[in-house]
């Protein structure tokens, strides 16, 4: 099967030789491009179109590896098609939920993520989300633009302090630790809860809760980090936000299918929660368009890890775990229990 005729045509390789042979789905920061091209026959995406399956499969054809993005949906049928040479997955990102990994380690395929990199860049997003739902940023900016903010009055668009609240953390890995020390910053109490409670040195003064319940029902600003797995989808839903103090605010830099939707828009449309932030979405980008509607719903496109330091990190991270593989050795950052060796297969 060809490419679609409105995909970019592939780059031309960077040699003919030895190299390993990668496929990269997505338009990556310059030097990420030039240190591939300089170490593998690789086809760019120079057009940045998100591929379809179809195409997917096409361009895979005669690769040692791909390199993809969380915006490809590698799934178990994918993964079942794609030509027996492919022999890795690296994706440039953290989490790997749009990856099926038991298909992939049934298959023997190693797959590997960037963990580490993008911690502060998303740690700071989730504070802007804070600070924008907790002051009203959203309305704010929409007067700005509208022309509909007049004067200065002493009870205009009134926000409210982060200074004294507590935040809960639901998922205190990385993100979640880099998000409570911030926020400690602003004068914030730190409550969270994870799978598993910290070591006193990584729990600092930060309150345990053993159960999600626990946590919502302390949390007067709630930021979402844990992973995207079948216990968390839908996790912050009715009977999770009732539990959180009237006039609380809810932000999510996490997955968006952590949330449900109508249980989310009916809280802060009711009042229950004073304001959300939110950087993820279900089915992004096509985001349900009642978000657009909401004063109190402080929105951004996905951009946690959107800096140019960041996203290079993240590229150079996927790289080094392509070339360990291809060296022979086992990549930093495999999430898949085993994967085939270089030398097993053609």
């Amino acid at each position: 099967m060809s490419p679609s005729p409105s995909s970019p045509p592939p780059s031309s390789p960077a040699s003919s030789g030895n190299h390993p042979r990668l496929l990269v789905t997505r338009k990556l920061p310059a030097a990420v491009e030039a240190r591939a091209l300089g170490s593998y026959d690789v086809e760019l995406n120079t057009g940045d179109a998100v591929m379809s399956r179809d195409e997917i499969l096409a361009r895979a054809a005669g690769k040692d590896g791909l390199l993809v993005t969380v915006a490809d949906r590698i799934d178990g049928a994918l993964i079942a098609a794609l030509p027996p040479s492919i022999r890795i997955i690296a994706s440039f990102s953290v989490g790997y939920d749009h990856i099926d990994i038991e298909a992939a380690a049934a298959r023997g395929l190693a797959v590997t993520n960037t963990p580490d990199v993008l911690t502060d860049a998303t740690a700071d997003i989730a504070l802007l989300l804070i600070l924008g739902a907790a002051r009203g940023a959203a309305s704010g900016m929409a007067a700005i633009r509208e022309g509909s903010w007049k004067n200065w009055a002493p009870t205009g668009m009134l926000g409210t302090d982060v200074g004294g609240k507590r935040l809960g953390i639901l998922g205190m890995g990385r993100i979640g630790r880099a998000v409570a020390k911030r926020a400690r910053a602003f004068g914030m109490s730190i409550h969270y809860h994870n799978r598993h409670r910290l070591p006193p040195d990584r729990e600092e003064d930060a309150i345990y809760h053993s159960s999600v319940e626990g946590l919502f029902a302390a949390s007067d600003i709630l930021s979402v980090h844990c992973a995207s797995t079948p216990e968390t989808r839908r996790l912050v839903n009715a009977q999770t936000l009732a539990l959180m103090p009237e006039g609380a605010i809810l932000v999510n830099t996490a997955r968006g299918d952590i949330v449900d939707d109508d249980a989310l828009i009916a809280a802060l449309a009711s009042g229950r929660l004073r304001a959300i932030g939110l950087d993820v979405y279900n089915n992004e980008p096509n985001i349900d368009p009642r978000y657009r509607t909401l004063p109190d719903a402080f929105l951004l496109p996905h951009l946690g890890s959107a800096t140019l330091e960041t996203r290079n990190a993240m590229g150079f991270r996927a790289l080094d775990n392509l070339d360990a593989f291809f060296a022979g050795r086992e990549p930093l950052d495999l999430v898949t229990p085993r994967c085939r060796s270089p030398s097993s297969a053609s």
